[in-house]
């Protein structure tokens, strides 16, 4: 793996502690997973984390934000976000069908008790963060 730099606002730390103590081992598994293929991307250099809406979020500097967050009033799901807008979620939905649960075209979600598929995830991380060098092409380069 490369050296990726993290830039990191301290102000997503202070929302972590926010979390239940059962939904922040959750929420930190996501957090580790989108760190984790970032620096598997040779291609990436830099990675921002910060909080957009109060919610955890991740920027490459090619790439589509990807938000992560758990909601009291949805207490028995946490999911990963993707802009609504983009190609990301309708792609996924093309390539991985029932392999996650899809809200519309801006999120993956999971139950409490849902197995995280890591490396089918890590895929879709991937298009994300890579997301405006992909675009342009059939299902987002995904091969």
């Amino acid at each position: 793996m490369q050296k990726l730099q993290l830039d990191s606002n301290p102000a997503v730390l202070d929302k972590f502690k926010t979390y239940p103590k059962h939904i922040k081992p959750k929420l930190e598994h996501l957090r580790n997973l989108i760190i984790e293929t970032a620096k598997e991307d040779h291609d990436l250099k830099q990675l921002e984390e910060t909080l957009k809406w109060g919610e955890p979020s991740y920027l490459a500097k090619k790439g589509s934000t990807i938000r992560i967050d758990w909601k009291a009033k949805s207490s028995h799901k946490y999911a990963i976000y993707f802009k609504c807008t983009s190609l990301l979620v309708p792609t996924i939905r093309e390539i991985y069908g029932d392999t996650f649960k899809y809200e519309k075209n801006r999120a993956i979600w999971f139950e409490l008790e849902d197995e995280v598929p890591n490396q089918a995830l890590k895929k879709c991380i991937r298009l994300a963060l890579n997301y405006h060098k992909v675009k342009h092409l059939p299902k987002l380069g995904h091969v």
